[in-house]
């Protein structure tokens, strides 16, 4: 690697995986000679970034599951080191992950490397404390919602919006498509349990009997389960076998199933904002251990989960947390939005708007260009 410009890049979970190979591809347009390694997955090695960890057994879902996987992040974090001091990148560049990277960022700015930190953890809702830490070991964020410039700002933190990366993604992969019609003649319903194999197992067998209840009520109605490529698709089968609806198991079809669905009933997740970006009306589920819960009612700061609730400021789409993950509960939201064909047409205009406050296409264009100026003046960028 001598001779060239030399880039770590950590992203400890898929989407991070997903952004940052986008950002790598057009780093690598304004600078063909650039050599990247670090921790991602398959978009990033397909990318031509040398991955040193898998981030596969990685990512988590709360302080618990965080617990149990303790030994693959302490040494994931051992590697960071080594790397850290045996290759002395010219630039770290780390994608949310913020109790991993924040720790990472912290060894490279002891050595002297400049840090950008691409997708902001979601700070200003809960453990807000962070932004200290951010503030003294990150050179500039590089952030992908509006209102996280203010934010920043008030700290002292530089910072760039650059807009959100799905805007890019969704729009080439949905330009001239034609519909699948999975769901036949009848209307769809498209079940999303989260892309993690311990959200799958909270929340898809809730979901299962939910779709139960409504075809009882909807005869002709299709239910899909595109399945993400981190989840085990067997376990997906097992659980959808327990139920009566028909429902369609899928791999690598979420857009195909965002497109041609009435309505979703999701995880919390970037997936909302897939979704809102497609002006799919939803209803959004999120269930975590007793724990997790017990320990963000403590530290929430923000009366949202849902981003696209985040991103508008207020209720657009329902939301059921934790106790009111039911079968009843859910059901009911879903049979009432079917039965009313202006409350489904209001969410997609409100999801329109969403759309509109998370900026112009070429996130990944700009954030490359903030990357550049960070890793040719380093100490040089000014406030955004």
């Amino acid at each position: 690697m001598d001779g060239k410009r030399k880039i770590m890049i950590v992203a400890g979970e898929a989407s991070g995986d997903m952004h940052g190979a986008r950002l790598v591809k057009e780093m690598q347009r304004l600078n063909p000679r650039l050599e990247f390694f670090g921790i991602g997955g398959s978009a990033l090695r397909q990318a031509g970034v040398r991955i040193r960890v898998d981030n596969a057994q990685m990512a988590v879902v709360g302080v618990s599951e965080a617990l149990l996987k303790l030994r693959v992040l302490l040494s994931a974090l051992r590697i960071a080191k080594e790397d850290l001091k045996g290759i002395r990148p010219d630039l770290l560049i780390v994608i949310d992950f913020p109790d991993f990277n924040l720790r990472v960022a912290t060894m490279a700015r002891k050595m002297g490397v400049p840090v950008l930190y691409y997708i902001s953890p979601q700070i200003w809702a809960w453990r807000t404390g962070r932004v200290k830490k951010i503030k003294k070991v990150v050179d500039h964020m590089v952030v992908i919602f509006p209102f996280e410039v203010d934010f920043y700002k008030r700290w002292h933190v530089p910072v760039t919006f650059v807009g959100h990366p799905l805007l890019d993604s969704m729009s080439s992969r949905m330009a001239g498509e034609k519909k699948q019609n999975l769901g036949g003649s009848g209307r769809l319903i498209g079940l999303l349990p989260g892309s993690r194999n311990e959200e799958v197992m909270r929340l898809l067998p809730t979901m299962v009997q939910v779709a139960d209840v409504v075809s009882e009520q909807i005869p002709d109605i299709q239910f899909a389960i595109p399945v993400a490529s981190s989840v085990d698709r067997s376990l997906v089968e097992t659980i959808a076998r327990n139920g009566a609806a028909r429902i369609l198991v899928l791999s690598d079809r979420l857009r195909d199933v965002l497109e041609e669905a009435t309505l979703l009933i999701t995880a919390s997740g970037t997936v909302t904002l897939e979704a809102a970006i497609a002006g799919t009306p939803m209803i959004i589920v999120y269930k975590v251990s007793g724990l997790s819960y017990w320990l963000g009612k403590c530290l929430i700061h923000v009366k949202h989960i849902g981003l696209a609730n985040l991103v508008a400021g207020k209720s657009i789409v329902p939301e059921l947390i934790q106790h009111q993950v039911s079968v009843e509960k859910i059901a009911r939201k879903a049979l009432n939005l079917l039965s009313d064909d202006s409350a489904l047409a209001e969410m997609r205009r409100e999801l329109g708007c969403v759309t509109q406050l998370l900026g112009a296409p070429g996130a990944s264009k700009r954030a490359a260009k903030v990357a550049m100026s960070l890793l040719s003046s380093p100490k040089l960028l000014p406030y955004d």
